[in-house]
């Protein structure tokens, strides 16, 4: 047999590996190849081409632009991309049939052999292909380690990290060796991890009150006015909701009169009374109490606490301000931006009578009829939470429910919230709020006039169309970082900005996922790269999400529209359900509602790119598919999983019917 070098062409290959940076499958396609390249560094030559967005990716590769892509990955402004000119050349050489294979690729990565390092087409000598394709040419490379039970060594690599090098040095003159702008998840994670490891670390946060006037604690948007009053609400909202509708058809608090009133049969409840003085007083309490205990905890793990707004001087200076306004400077070897987002602010006129979610769980007073503007996740969950607890709500939708997500998934959400009475205004924007005044002179309703004409009051009005990275007070520009001007949000490449000491992570870095666990995971992944020796990036690729919306929404992955858009309807297979959760079907209102789950599968591969569930407890049954998504589930191993019964969680596990067959996708039976 021979040997593993012996298996390359006697001459070098050089192998060129192009996608986009938050491909996962670019990224394992060209982790493999480098490791291969480790390993027989005379034989192979890998040549790297990242994109800093699908879209950049996809202008050079079919459209021959460079859509701010970097000079190096620059095409053609003739309107055809690096593929097709490289397929033309191809035509009538001996592979010439790979040429044709090429034609049709438009997915990430896209893989080829080349004559040089240069981005040129006329140097392409073969196609090679996407992740897939890429993988097997890797292993027809080292035969004799290909075999069914070992796998070759560039298989078991791990991906590295690219950083470049920031002058750290264990002598610096400054006064710490991490200073972390903001005490959210992230930068407490992050903060947490570094001082583990050895390194002097500090923790600037100071919570800059909302236009309303809200101010909090330590740790963030998450803990104070995000996820975790949330989750309280929502829950709340459940609750109350399984009093009206579910707990009289168990036969908990039916009274013989009751049982005779309806003729020996359930009836709903009558909706409860609620008091959201008591929901706010005993969520703020709890939000309290982690504040707290995150300051015992930085004490404990050796981390400087320091309540100061921080401006950058020089990319090792900041100044501070308390809240006295007294100034102060503070130096280190390296600053890391975890200081997230806030609400973007309602821009018309009277935008300032809106408030936002940085508003609504501490708010001293009920909010009577709302008015909800946005079709984000954080409108449509806080118009759910506040219909579950009896409010008359309305949700004003400019064009789309939950864009970025599963345009099915969303319409099916948007369907379940207007059964539950929630109103919607569909495109419409707001254009003018006024304060209308009560006969007494105090404060009353906002009468908000839309873009169709529409006049209607509220008692409450609130905002989230969206959120913006909290930079315009760090003094970027005195270090020469330049924010998206659309969200205020900074570039970096993994987690390293255009200044080699200045990192960032969390909901302020452009193209992170605005999810307190990928700050918190890519923290400690930097804080481990920075001051423990570890190449592991942070990986941003299958990461799960759960929107808490009435009728809750899991997903991991690929959404259908962009799997298609990606791979092409050809190469791609729905697999679709609809039931009914075993615990609504004793309540004839709950049973009216179906959950729905879909996986979305990679025909050729077999591999499942997206998962999709709509129905109760979608985090809990979602949470652990994303493990199996990170390690390459094919659809045979998602079928052959024996599911635990009777849940909801084993729906997805038998999934059969496909979309294209056209048959009835809802379920029957156990």
């Amino acid at each position: 047999m021979s040997s593993p070098s012996a298996a390359l062409s006697s001459t070098k290959s050089i192998i060129h590996v192009a996608g986009y940076s938050s491909c996962g499958f670019y990224r394992r396609a060209a982790s493999v190849v480098a490791s291969l390249s480790l390993l027989f560094p005379s034989k192979l030559q890998v040549v790297e081409h990242e994109f800093p967005s699908r879209e950049a990716y996809r202008e050079w590769l079919i459209h021959g632009g460079s859509n701010g892509g970097p000079p190096s990955l620059r095409g053609s402004s003739s309107g055809v991309g690096f593929r097709d000119h490289a397929a033309k050349l191809l035509e009538n050489t001996p592979t010439a049939s790979s040429g044709a294979k090429a034609k049709q690729h438009s997915s990430s990565p896209f893989c080829w052999l080349s004559s040089g390092t240069d981005l040129d087409p006329a140097a392409v000598t073969e196609f090679i292909g996407g992740c897939d394709d890429t993988l097997e040419w890797c292993r027809s490379r080292c035969p004799q380690l290909s075999g069914p039970s070992t796998p070759p060594p560039a298989f078991f690599a791990k991906p590295i990290a690219k950083m470049t090098p920031d002058d750290h040095a264990p002598n610096h003159p400054y006064d710490y060796d991490l200073l972390v702008l903001g005490g959210g998840s992230g930068g407490l994670a992050a903060s947490k991890e570094a001082a583990a490891l050895g390194a002097k670390v500090a923790v600037l946060d100071y919570v800059k009150p909302s236009p309303a006037g809200s101010t909090w604690g330590l740790g963030g948007t998450c803990v104070n006015v995000g996820c975790i009053p949330k989750k309280l609400m929502h829950q709340a909202a459940l609750l109350n909701l399984g009093y009206k509708l579910d707990l009289p058809h168990y036969g908990i608090g039916v009274t013989a009169e009751m049982v005779e009133k309806n003729y020996g049969m359930s009836a709903d409840n009558e909706p409860a009374e609620h008091s959201w003085e008591m929901l706010t007083t005993n969520v703020q309490n709890h939000i309290r109490g982690l504040n707290f205990k995150y300051r015992v905890d930085l004490r404990e793990k050796n981390v400087i606490y320091l309540n100061l707004l921080g401006k950058f001087v020089d990319p090792h200076t900041l100044e501070t301000t308390d809240k006295k306004g007294n100034k102060g400077k503070i130096t280190a070897s390296r600053i890391l931006i975890a200081v997230g987002g806030r609400p973007t602010p309602l821009s018309c006129e009277g935008g300032e009578l809106a408030i936002s979610s940085d508003d609504i769980f501490s708010l001293d007073r009920d909010p009577g009829k709302v008015l909800c503007i946005g079709a984000s996740y954080i409108s449509l969950e806080c118009a759910g939470f506040l219909r579950g607890i009896g409010k008359d709500v309305t949700v004003a939708v400019r064009s789309i429910l939950l864009r970025g997500f599963d345009r099915e998934c969303a319409e099916l959400i948007g369907e379940h919230m207007k059964s539950e009475g929630i109103k919607f205004k569909e495109e419409v924007v707001p254009t003018k709020l006024v304060k209308l005044e009560n006969g007494d002179g105090s404060n009353g309703k906002i009468q908000v006039t839309f873009s169709n004409g529409d006049v209607e009051e509220y008692d409450t009005v609130l905002t989230a169309i969206g959120r913006t990275g909290d930079t315009s007070q760090l003094g970027l520009e005195n270090v020469n970082i330049a924010v998206n001007p659309q969200n205020s949000k900074i570039p970096a490449n993994y987690e390293q900005t255009c200044v080699p000491n200045i990192y960032v992570i969390g909901d302020v870095m452009e193209g992170c996922p605005e999810l307190t666990p990928v700050a918190i995971h890519a923290g400690k992944a930097l804080s481990r790269r920075l001051f423990g020796g570890s190449t592991l990036p942070m990986d941003y690729r299958n990461v799960c999400t759960t929107v808490f919306t009435p009728l809750e929404y899991g997903t991991v992955g690929y959404s259908e529209d962009d799997a298609l858009a990606e791979f092409g309807e050809e190469n791609i297979q729905v697999y679709h359900k609809y039931f009914i959760p075993l615990e609504w079907s004793l309540s004839q209102s709950r049973g009216e509602h179906q959950g729905f789950t879909k996986a979305i599968v990679h025909k050729p591969s077999n591999k499942v790119l997206g998962l999709h569930y709509l129905g109760p407890n979608a985090g809990e049954v979602m949470q652990g598919f994303g493990t199996a998504m990170k390690v390459g589930m094919t659809f045979e191993d998602l079928t052959e999983t024996v599911g635990i019964h009777p849940t909801t969680a084993e729906e997805i596990t038998t999934l059969s019917i496909t979309k294209d067959s056209g048959e009835d996708a809802k379920a029957s039976g156990c």
